[in-house]
């Protein structure tokens, strides 16, 4: 791979966080999306910035972190940290511009429908006088003005919560002063007026009644800010006695980190800007200025208001028919699994009633002896930890491998660990120096034959409130040799182990890479009979971008799904003709990885499989990652079904053009993907499957 990495062309290769940006840019412009109603766009707008921030906080902080250090490690497109930041600094800078318009015509659009975001000058005396109310009642108690002079050193300013800054003059020596607000977030960003319809934001409350804070000092001017620190974790696994502890400690450090990014609403003082840049240790590249309300992921309070008419009608998961008995009461999965392996796709198909349900049936089940799983992620009111705690309760020997580093989890994560050990669960956490990123659950039951293993291996995390939101599949499977596997994973992640085999599933950091490139080249060898089907998050591993382009000048039709990042150029003539890669984006966030070999289009059978990993090097050489292989047939057509459906959109895709811009596929509704695996869905849930 190294001698590949000498000889590669960076023009070949789109920078990663530039095919982020236009992913972003997708996003984005479904908020500019007349076709949907006016509360979904205001969605869309709160996922941009909510994406945005994550993005300064990891990507932006440390391609900052490597271009001070000088250190350039390298990638294949060959873009330098210095040249990648001021590629992004163009890119923000125009999408900033398009949200801010778009921010205003939504506004224009919603107060035409009686919802409304006023400033405080459009207010008459009665809102006024109900607001200043609610401030004396409410919001002034819980303000805590902070001065900055000789004696009050700059405040710390907590990673992206919106701060007021205030410029003070004492009318008797005639002295500048600055004092930082910091905007009460618990009372919601946008208050109410009493016909529930019309709102202010909070911090516009705040300016109007600013004097009250400073009495006897004259206020020269308010501004609104927010900072946005670095936010990745620096833990030393190899250093750490105790891992739990160790991530607790660097979640303390988090907040104390370098900021990457100073917002201003409005246009401030040059002096004002200059004050809170040089404090912040900031460049002035680093600033944004916005026209618009800060941290506009805040939306999502007017997003979700009670107007039906203005949102996408509600979506309703079904059961499947296996899943349900004959008295429409949940069936005995266990006695389902023994007849045949199923598959199940998010959010179309419930969670509740499938996954959630093999939880809750195990856990209580007088057979089941023991209960294995992984967890990345998981809801706040989550009821896998429930069932969980109950089975531990109920005497099952429990095992948890909780991912203590999953980014912006991790506190999360600690108070799931320590509520199953509470509860007598046995809690590891993942391997020094591999994120385990598995979705995979195995429980072990005892039967008059022996014992038997139940399985099930996913593309999305445990987790109730995605699987709602997000496109993601799962293997339900009672096969021995998917049973002996995840056995023998689970045991290496709780204990140790070398050197192991799998049968069905391919384990990442070891056995994935070497796998798939098999696969790859096998299908290569085929030339114009292969067919390359892969559907994922981000596509940005290199080698695996090259042997992509090697199937394409073999001859080899690739046809790609990616949501998010591609750092793949198709379409280049003579380097990735045959290259075709889309783009979903919907009102579900595409996460499900499929990847299908045609196996030479009929001179060997078809091979699928699914499961958590990306083609990214982190998942590939730094996670633990598993696939599993779909080998039934008919679980196999509804793979083919899936990607047919959605290579034929032409309403949610984009296409990825050779110059690395996307452009959208065209406006039929009638090819919608997720309108369509909505309602094949609904017609499977009265189609039980015939047992063969």
């Amino acid at each position: 791979m190294a001698d590949a990495a000498l000889t590669r062309n960076p023009e070949n290769y789109i920078n990663r966080e530039l095919s982020w940006l236009a992913f972003n840019d997708r996003v984005l412009a479904q908020a500019l999306d007349d076709r949907l109603p006016l509360l979904e766009r205001l969605k869309f707008l709160g996922i941009w910035a909510s994406n945005l921030d994550e993005f300064f906080q990891v990507r932006v902080a440390g391609l900052k972190d490597l271009h001070e250090s000088g250190r350039f490690p390298g990638t294949a497109d060959g873009l330098s940290p210095a040249s990648a930041l001021a590629a992004i600094r163009e890119i923000v800078d125009d999408q900033q511009d398009q949200v801010d318009q778009c921010f205003t015509d939504l506004l224009e659009e919603l107060s035409l429908q009686g919802i409304e975001l006023l400033h405080w000058a459009d207010l008459d005396p009665d809102d006024r006088s109900y607001l200043t109310n609610e401030f004396q009642n409410r919001i002034f108690p819980i303000l805590t003005p902070l001065a900055v002079d000789p004696g009050h050193p700059f405040p710390y300013i907590s990673n992206l919560s919106l701060s007021l800054g205030v410029i003070l003059r004492d009318p008797s020596g005639g002295n500048r002063r600055f004092a930082r607000l910091k905007v009460p977030d618990m009372l919601g960003r946008f208050l109410k007026l009493p016909d529930s319809q019309r709102f202010v934001a909070i911090e516009e409350v705040v300016f109007a009644h600013i004097e009250q804070l400073f009495p006897g000092m004259e206020v020269v001017e308010t501004v609104a800010f927010r900072v946005t620190r670095n936010a990745d974790l620096d833990i030393d696994e190899d250093e750490a006695i105790n891992l739990l502890s160790a991530v607790e400690v660097e979640l303390r450090r988090r907040r104390f980190q370098k900021p990457v990014r100073l917002e201003l609403s409005r246009s401030p003082s040059k002096d004002t800007a200059e004050l809170l840049i040089t404090e912040l240790k900031l460049h002035d590249s680093d600033v944004y200025v916005s026209d618009v309300p800060l941290n506009l992921t805040d939306v999502m309070e007017l997003a979700f208001l009670d107007r039906p008419d203005l949102r996408d009608a509600p979506h309703k998961p079904v059961t499947p028919a296996a899943f349900r008995s004959d008295d429409d009461e949940p069936a005995n999965l266990f006695a389902l699994m023994r007849e045949r392996d199923l598959l199940v796709h998010h959010p179309y198909e419930s969670f509740n009633a499938t996954v959630d349900e093999l939880l809750a049936q195990a856990s209580t089940d007088r057979k089941v002896l023991a209960i294995k799983m992984t967890m990345y992620r998981t809801s706040g009111d989550s009821p896998v930890v429930d069932h969980l705690i109950r089975a531990a309760e109920h005497g099952k020997q429990v095992a948890v491998v909780v991912e203590l580093k999953a980014r912006f989890d991790e506190a999360a994560n600690i108070e799931w660990a320590r509520r199953l050990e509470e509860a007598g669960v046995h809690v590891a956490y993942g391997l020094i120096g591999l994120k385990v990123h598995t979705k995979t659950l195995l429980i072990v039951r005892s039967e008059s034959e022996g014992v038997r293993r139940y399985c099930h291996v996913g593309t999305g995390n445990y987790n109730s409130r995605t699987a709602r939101l997000y496109t993601d599949l799962g293997l339900f499977t009672a096969d021995p040799a998917v049973g002996e596997d995840l056995a023998q994973l689970f045991n290496t992640l709780t204990g140790y182990g070398r050197d192991v085999s799998y049968q069905r599933l391919l384990v990442a950091p070891h056995g994935l890479r070497p796998n798939v490139t098999a696969l790859l080249q096998n299908e290569i060898s085929f030339g114009s009979a292969g067919h390359i089907t892969l559907k994922m998050n981000s596509l940005v591993d290199a080698a695996m971008i090259d042997l992509l382009y090697e199937a394409s000048q073999a001859g080899v039709r690739v046809d790609l799904i990616v949501r998010g990042i591609c750092c793949l150029r198709p379409q280049v003539p003579g380097l990735s003709d045959n290259i075709h890669v889309r783009s979903l984006v919907g009102s579900f966030l595409e996460h499900s990885r499929i990847l299908r070999f045609a196996n030479g289009n009929g001179v060997g059978a078809p091979e699928y499989m699914i499961g958590s990993a990306d083609l990214m090097p982190r998942n590939l050489d730094r996670r633990v990652e598993a696939m599993v292989t779909i080998d039934d047939p008919k679980l196999q057509e509804r793979l083919d079904e899936l990607l047919t459906v959605q290579l034929a959109d032409r309403y949610l895709a984009w296409e990825l053009g050779s110059d690395g811009t996307y452009t959208r596929v065209g406006h039929d509704a009638e090819t919608n993907a997720q309108t369509i695996l909505t309602l094949l869905a609904n017609e499977r849930r009265f189609i039980k499957p015939e047992v063969e």
